[in-house]
């Protein structure tokens, strides 16, 4: 039973209402009524649910249930060193960075993840933001400090806010972030976290590596994860880190 939140990073009441989210969402995206999976997962009411939601789900659990609908997301897509870079955002803050090698293929995974949202191109006002990206990743603008809207449990945004706090040109094995967030024993669910990162380059997961200073995966393919690496190295020069196997 958990009863101190140094056991966790977070409370006892922080834990079991991300575990309570976590189930709610399971149930939606398994298509069961919203009255009928806030209470089973716990929710007195549907107005305690909607207190809570929106800092971990990034959207109301109706919107989310409805796979984005009513929210209306803009996208661009510019070419980079590592191929083409999609930036998508709701009004809220950029909700998907993602990196492939076509236009087709980016658009429809941004399709399948807000299915029923209203998505659009719009070049010229994401066009700030892409070129902040594109500074980034030439080692021009080390630091970004871009909004996000992102949906995610208490554990997800652990890890990504202790990613993003990895120093330009350094990496941490994915054991060394599960004992930064006081659990241990958590490198394995760390990397889930990593491989569930909806925003390249922004959240760094490219910068946790294997114990064994080995790359270890990463969702948008290891040649651009050793690009980043080497890049981000060669743009800070000689770091303290153990030698990364790149």
């Amino acid at each position: 039973m958990l009863t101190d939140g140094r056991i966790t990073g977070i409370t006892p009441h922080q834990y079991i209402e991300a575990r309570r989210l976590d189930q709610l969402k399971l149930r939606l995206k398994g298509g069961e009524a919203m009255t009928r999976a806030l209470y089973a997962v716990g929710y007195g009411s549907s107005s305690r649910l909607y207190e809570r939601a929106p800092a971990q789900l990034g959207m109301t659990p109706a919107t989310y249930h409805r796979g984005g609908q009513g929210v209306r997301i803009g996208y661009t897509i510019v070419d980079c060193p590592l191929g083409h870079l999609l930036i998508a955002a709701s009004e809220r803050g950029i909700c998907a960075i993602s990196l492939g090698d076509n236009d087709t293929e980016l658009e429809a995974a941004l399709a399948k993840e807000y299915p029923v949202a209203e998505i659009y191109r719009d070049d010229a006002s994401l066009s700030h933001w892409a070129g902040a990206l594109l500074s980034h990743l030439s080692g021009r603008l080390p630091q970004l400090d871009l909004p996000l809207d992102m949906q995610a449990t208490a554990f997800q945004w652990r890890v990504w806010e202790e990613l993003r706090a990895i120093p330009y040109g350094s990496t941490r094995s994915y054991g060394e972030i599960a004992r930064a967030l006081g659990q241990p024993r958590a490198a394995r669910a760390v990397a889930r976290a990593c491989a569930t990162n909806p925003v390249a380059i922004v959240v760094p997961c490219h910068r946790v590596v294997r114990e064994d200073g080995g790359l270890g995966g990463y969702r948008w393919g290891l040649e651009r994860k050793r690009y980043l690496l080497a890049q981000e190295r060669a743009a800070s020069g000689p770091t303290t880190d153990s030698a990364v196997q790149i």
